[in-house]
Order: structure tokens, then C-alpha cells, then sequence
């Protein structure tokens, strides 16, 4: 434990926390409508992959580290107005 009585954060631990901070400084810059839909966003992202996800799945914390940056470095970018995503089902009789 560090001297104030907290557990230390491990490397991990502070990326994915610097990562949740930069979403919501880049949400900063966005209008106010896309801003709260972009917290929203960010905050159930996270907070559906803290649940879903084994914390000692570090291949996959890896990965979702990396796709997030990939997704800061699109919104932060001066030509998009928000975050989007497509979650596309396959049916069963879809499937080979």
C-alpha cells in the first residue's frame, strides 16, 4: 500500500485510466449535444468492459487499449463531431 493508504495502480491500470481521461477532454471540444453523448458513450464503454473483462486478460486489455487510442485520435481530430458505432448481428442462418 503507498503512504496515503490506497493501493498503487499498476502501468495498466493508469493507461486505462489516462485513456478515459482523454475521451472526456476531446468531448470538451465537441458541441454540447455530441459532448453528453460522447460521456455517455465513453463511461457505459468502460464501464461494460471493467464487468465483461478478466483483469488478468492482459492480451485483451492490450488490444482494447490500443483500439481505444486509434478511437481518441479520431475524435480529437478537428474534422469529427462525434463517436459512433456499429454493432452488426449475424442471425443463425447467416452463419456458414
Amino acid at each position: 500500500m503507498a503512504a496515503s493508504g490506497k493501493a498503487r495502480l499498476s502501468g495498466m491500470q493508469k493507461q486505462v485510466l489516462a485513456l478515459y481521461r482523454g475521451f472526456l477532454r476531446a468531448a470538451r471540444s465537441k458541441s454540447p449535444e455530441e459532448r453528453s453523448r460522447i460521456e455517455a458513450f465513453v463511461s457505459a464503454e468502460f464501464r461494460n468492459n471493467s464487468s465483461q473483462v478478466d483483469r488478468k486478460n492482459f492480451l485483451y486489455i492490450e488490444y482494447l487499449l490500443r483500439r481505444g487510442k486509434r478511437q481518441l485520435d479520431q475524435l480529437t481530430s478537428p474534422n469529427t463531431v462525434g463517436l459512433s458505432s456499429l454493432n452488426v448481428e449475424v442471425s443463425d442462418r447467416e452463419k456458414p
